[in-house]
């Protein structure tokens, strides 16, 4: 797997990358169509910027979208491949931060970001050997295979959980590390068990965690960042 977009041209390797993996996270393994404010959103970019960008992906050859104004975009499988390779590099990268060099969970994003469109095919390798070939990051997120097989879980935001029905935590959002510095203190990693109990859910939810007898209450924004599945599927 070793789709690399030329470096010449209007946009750069880092560029490409970024909006194709944002593209794969977005639309999940589904390949759902995601818009362009989506896309700005995560991205940090303006409207317009994200257009003109899709724009020129499409038209590249071989197509890395498909993009229909006012309807969205999918990867090619082109696209897709890319998007697949540079996230393995992301989350190994993570693990790698995490567990080898000592970085905390909320610091190992930034880093990743940074290198994950330079390292090579053999450094990729290296590192899942010298990791035992993980399956997850270190926020809970599946690693894409070295074929580019990405498995499938079925997840559920723990902000549409029902309530009284156990989970376990099986991934956070790695992007705001101020939340991740909450979570830790509040014990809310992946594995951990975790009930949403009767309450209002306008602005925050009571959920038990754990083995701890009392409830704490979650703000609705850190909620949205943790997914969950049954009790026991993890």
């Amino acid at each position: 797997m070793n789709l690399v977009p030329p470096r010449t041209g209007p946009y750069n390797t880092e560029s490409v990358d970024d909006y194709l993996k944002a593209i794969l996270e977005l639309g999940g393994v589904e390949q759902q169509r995601v818009t362009s404010n989506a896309l700005a959103q995560h991205l940090g970019v303006r409207a317009a910027s994200v257009t003109g960008m899709l724009q020129k992906l499409a038209a590249h050859q071989p197509p890395w979208v498909k993009y229909e104004k006012h309807h969205g975009v999918r990867l090619t499988a082109a696209g897709n491949m890319r998007a697949l390779e540079v996230l393995r590099h992301h989350r190994l990268l993570e693990r790698f931060l995490h567990d080898v060099l000592d970085y905390s969970w909320d610091e190992v994003h930034d880093e990743a970001e940074r290198l994950e469109h330079f390292i090579s095919e053999r450094l990729e390798d290296r590192i899942a050997a010298k990791l035992g070939d993980p399956e997850t990051d270190p926020h809970g997120h599946l690693i894409p295979e070295r074929s580019g097989a990405l498995p499938a879980r079925q997840e559920v935001l723990l902000s549409k959980w029902a309530c009284g029905v156990p989970a376990v935590i099986s991934s956070v959002s790695d992007r705001d590390a101020a939340a991740l510095r909450e979570m830790t203190r509040l014990g809310l990693k992946p594995g951990v068990a975790i009930t949403v109990e009767a309450g209002t859910r306008s602005a925050s939810l009571l959920v038990r965690i754990g083995d701890r007898s009392d409830s704490v209450r979650l703000r609705q924004a850190l909620a949205t960042g943790i997914a969950v599945v049954g009790g026991g599927s993890l």
